[in-house]
């Protein structure tokens, strides 16, 4: 069957505080907007699979019973809170299916990858 999924998310930091609770990933670089104030990044930045969770989960909420078999993820440029996200899966299912987050305001890629489902 053909995938066409697409979804707008707004980050924000009260899921980035909880996805490092829940994950045990507290770098400081998630959670403290002090100590991120300091960074290149200049504000907190998302954890790379909290990005991948929306996208596995607007796949699944749209198959239920969809299973993984593997993915590869890249994460080309920061995601911050506050700013509007494109999330994009497409493919062959079974097979194998292209994730993608774009930042919605300049296009910059946030996640490329491919996970293979069954």
């Amino acid at each position: 069957m053909k995938i066409d999924l697409s979804s707008k998310w707004t980050p924000t930091q009260a899921e980035f505080d909880l996805f490092a609770r829940i994950s045990g990933d507290d770098n400081p670089i998630h959670v403290d907007p002090d100590f991120s104030a300091r960074t290149a990044f200049g504000r907190t930045v998302s954890h790379g699979m909290l990005i991948y969770t929306r996208l596995w989960g607007m796949l699944t909420s749209a198959h239920p019973g969809i299973r993984q078999n593997g993915q590869t993820m890249m994460f080309p440029n920061p995601c911050y809170t506050g700013e509007p996200v494109d999330l994009l899966v497409c493919g062959d299912c079974p097979g194998t299916l292209t994730v993608r987050a774009v930042r919605s305001a300049d296009g910059a890629e946030l996640l490329v990858g491919e996970t293979e489902v069954a």
